[in-house]
């Protein structure tokens, strides 16, 4: 079996696409980041010392899917026409939950930029309020759902 990021010398490359058709790509993914009482207080009351945490989370999270080529190796570089967040408190749990929605009109997929943004989003999140908790726990950073391409469309159960 001949691996797709790999030539015939098993030197690494990057997939050819010029041959495939242009659809209409979207995905979204999301993670979790529990802290504790304190910390997740300290973000609700816009009382953490850096600024405002979740709108610069949300901005990072937006640079991170545009970015998402320059970060890891393999993935095109892509005309993204949508990149959409949101953010969910989880109060009982001292967590909030990033959503990130990515969509283009491309030859490849947008998955790998949904999940670089939910990434660089919660790690945002942690760097701005590490000084409160360090304990914090980024988790559960998963594909929701993709359309569009020759997979045709995924939804996690």
């Amino acid at each position: 079996m001949q691996l797709t990021h790999l030539d015939k010398k098993n030197h690494p490359k990057m997939v050819d696409i010029s041959q495939k058709q242009s659809t209409s790509r979207v995905a979204t993914a999301s993670g979790v980041i529990y802290m504790s009482a304190q910390a997740f207080e300290a973000i609700k009351n816009n009382s953490v010392k850096k600024g405002p945490v979740l709108q610069t989370a949300i901005i990072a999270a937006i640079m991170g899917a545009k970015k998402t080529s320059q970060i890891i190796p393999m993935c095109h570089p892509l005309m993204l026409s949508k990149v959409e967040t949101d953010i969910v408190e989880l109060s009982e749990e001292y967590a909030f939950k990033l959503i990130v929605t990515v969509k283009c009109e491309g030859k490849t997929g947008v998955e790998m930029e949904a999940l670089s943004g939910v990434s660089i989003g919660l790690l945002t999140l942690y760097d701005m309020v590490k000084a409160i908790d360090k304990s914090m726990k980024i988790t559960d950073i998963i594909l929701q759902s993709k359309q569009g391409g020759k997979s045709g469309e995924f939804v996690r159960s």
